[in-house]
């Protein structure tokens, strides 16, 4: 029996942000025969679901809160199975890669805790793999079991799928307010028209702070921006993602690179600056040599949905009985993606979930601080 003000069977729901959260969270939606909407402010996934590197595993996970470590861990055990049912739903290749990750100067501790967790770790480099002198460090840990995508194309063959299962998406259209009753809202008013809604759900990404008219925006939720540069070497020059004191190197198999990234308090503002590009490149370059001569093809800065811990909040709004929220999941929106999706239609549909929601509820959120 479905809790008051779950979602009904057959339900229409109008999901607010058309990137990995809102996406996923209409692909868990539609199988189950609800009617879902998605409603995009600008181009499907071109916020920070296009910006990020795509890495499937928090940066060092035994640096983060346990309740962080557990929905990652539980979206990770999912994910292959996640990409392929997507790609043989709407087709594309989301470049799925268990290709490991080399994270130097890890704490004491890192490995008990990947024991702990039932996470594959070594206490050494990979044998492919030879560091510089200046990058080789204290406690390199290898942790072959990191996978990556190809975030842009995930988010590419995601909305494919979602088409394909009869979601409908609308882009370039803002939501302006809400039509509610005493508890509920009923419809979704935007700039392209007024729709009708049984529930909605709130993916808004870095915007989820700001509110709507009559909605109480989401609390402790602010933009932070990210810098990433990108290379293009020879395939197969770097086979593993390197990671130091908050430096990434990702490498996808076509032979480019992605070199990240800042973490800022610069509001809405993606301004790019040669400062933060040459830092960048010069950090790199420490620990791929290779790129001390070469110039990067691009450089870009995308908009994080920033939360305390990385915590993001899954949860029914408090104002409204079929408003939910799927959003603030900081720098891990693409690495939570299954795991979050199916928190959230449980609590829509008043199942048990399989983790305890609490730590991903509003009042959890309205307690954590910067």
């Amino acid at each position: 029996m479905a809790e008051p003000g779950a979602c009904r069977e057959k339900s229409s729901v109008v999901v607010l942000g058309a990137g990995m959260s809102g996406l996923s969270a209409a692909l868990a939606l539609l199988p189950r025969g609800h009617r879902v909407t998605l409603i995009e402010r600008g181009e499907v996934g071109n916020e920070s679901s296009w910006a990020g590197g795509g890495i499937l595993s928090p940066l060092l996970p035994w640096d983060y809160p346990e309740s962080l470590a557990r929905l990652a861990l539980r979206s990770m055990a999912a994910y292959a199975d996640w990409v392929m049912e997507i790609e043989a739903t709407g087709g594309g290749d989301a470049e799925y890669w268990r290709c490991g990750m080399l994270a130097l100067n890890a704490r004491e501790g890192a490995l008990a805790w990947c024991a702990a967790h039932d996470v594959a770790v070594e206490p050494a480099a990979p044998r492919s793999f030879s560091l510089p002198p200046q990058g080789a460090g204290r406690h390199a840990l290898w942790l072959p079991d990191v996978a990556q995508v190809r975030n842009p194309r995930l988010v590419s063959a995601l909305r494919a799928a979602v088409e394909a299962r009869g979601g409908r998406v609308i882009e370039h259209c803002t939501a302006t307010g809400m039509r509610t009753q005493p508890g509920r809202v009923t419809a979704v008013e935007t700039t392209a028209g007024t729709f009708a809604a049984d529930a909605v759900v709130l993916a808004t990404g870095a915007w989820s702070g700001l509110g709507l008219p009559g909605l109480a925006a989401v609390p402790n939720v602010r933009p932070i921006r990210g810098q990433m540069l990108l290379f293009k070497l020879e395939p197969g020059v770097l086979d593993t993602i390197l990671y130091r004191d908050g430096l990434y190197l990702i490498p996808r198999r076509d032979g480019h690179v992605l070199v990240g990234s800042t973490l800022e308090d610069a509001g809405f503002d993606k301004t790019t600056d040669a400062a933060t590009r040459a830092r960048l490149h010069a950090a790199a370059a420490g620990l791929l040599p290779v790129l001390s001569t070469m110039q990067p093809v691009r450089h870009w800065a995308g908009l994080r949905p920033g939360s305390p811990g990385n915590i993001p909040m899954i949860d029914r709004h408090p104002d409204f009985d079929n408003v939910f929220v799927n959003s603030g999941h900081f720098r891990y929106g693409v690495t939570l993606a299954p795991a979050s999706a199916e928190l959230l239609v449980d609590l829509m549909e008043g199942r048990e979930p399989a983790l305890d929601p609490a730590p991903y509820g509003w009042q959890a959120a309205l307690a954590r601080a910067w």
